[in-house]
């Protein structure tokens, strides 16, 4: 026998199917993304993609109920849910669809918190891509993870020079040293330079970003951990785009680069062996040394 539906199962049904083959993402503009605002909760709706809203997978109580016990205690005056917004995407007809922070929504709209922080980004779609391809004359692409690669992420990690005042403050990464130096050869030689992230950063944000460092990055491609039936359709075209796209591609990893030949249906493996300060030098040898 099926356990009986919760208040909050019930309530997702009902605004999925409500919104179901009309909520469609739109771009918001510079001045709406560039700070954290409060709205009201209504305008926040759940992203049916998700595996909150999943019926086979759904909320997990538990961090549901936590965040239900805090807001509780604290309610509007809770500090920690204006540190850390829900992020979100501007959609049509109203509102925003929640990309990250499901839990929280869901927890301060049952104890009935009427307006909520929310950090608002655009994502990259299948236009923005098309875009892209569109711009470029090459036929080689590098790829490199924004997360794991480009950004400062482990402990031996050594960053590049900070960025001034006060846009540092906007830009709050930090990026590795010699990747501007890295892109900026692999530019050079004739290969655009794609980055991609699981996180859901704004697409103008991480093409700004590169732009402090006088670094032109050719293809940007941010939430790629929805993998989700909606989204995989899409996933596969844009993919398909790509590989028509560049005969030639390097996937450029922390200790690995491999090499990827699109008309041989061949690729070469080649280990990257240095230590974090010479972790780009090492790079540019091996790309060098393809000619």
């Amino acid at each position: 026998m099926a356990a009986p539906k919760t208040e909050l199962a019930e309530y997702l049904e009902k605004e999925i199917k409500k919104y179901d083959g009309i909520m469609v993402p739109i771009k918001a503009s510079v001045s709406e993304r560039m700070f954290t605002k409060k709205v009201p909760i209504e305008k926040l709706h759940p992203n049916p993609d998700d595996e909150f809203c999943n019926k086979t997978v759904g909320p997990n109580y538990s961090i549901y109920n936590r965040y239900v016990r805090t807001f509780q205690r604290f309610g509007t005056m809770d500090q920690s849910i204006m540190d850390d917004p829900i992020t979100v995407e501007k959609v049509h007809p109203d509102g925003y669809m929640i990309l990250n922070g499901h839990h929280r929504w869901a927890a301060a709209m049952r104890v009935g918190i009427k307006m909520i922080p929310v950090k608002i980004v655009n994502l990259t779609n299948e236009v923005d891509i098309e875009k892209m391809l569109r711009a470029s004359n090459n036929d080689k692409r590098a790829t490199l993870d924004l997360d794991e690669v480009v950004f400062c992420s482990k402990a031996d990690d050594i960053p590049e020079r900070p960025l001034p005042f006060p846009v540092n403050k906007m830009f709050v990464e930090r990026i590795r040293l010699g990747l501007p130096a890295l892109l900026h050869y692999l530019g050079r030689h004739g290969y655009d330079v794609w980055v991609y992230s699981s996180g859901y950063y704004s697409l103008d944000y991480i093409q700004n970003y590169f732009k402090r460092y006088s670094v032109k990055v050719d293809g940007v491609v941010t939430g790629v951990a929805r993998k989700n039936k909606r989204f995989s359709a899409t996933k596969k075209r844009t993919e398909s785009k790509i590989t028509k796209k560049y005969k030639e591609t390097l996937h450029i990893d922390r200790d690995l680069m491999v090499r990827v030949f699109r008309d041989e249906g061949s690729f070469e493996e080649h280990e990257i062996k240095a230590e974090p300060s010479e972790w780009s030098r090492e790079v540019i040898r091996l790309v060098h040394s393809f000619k």
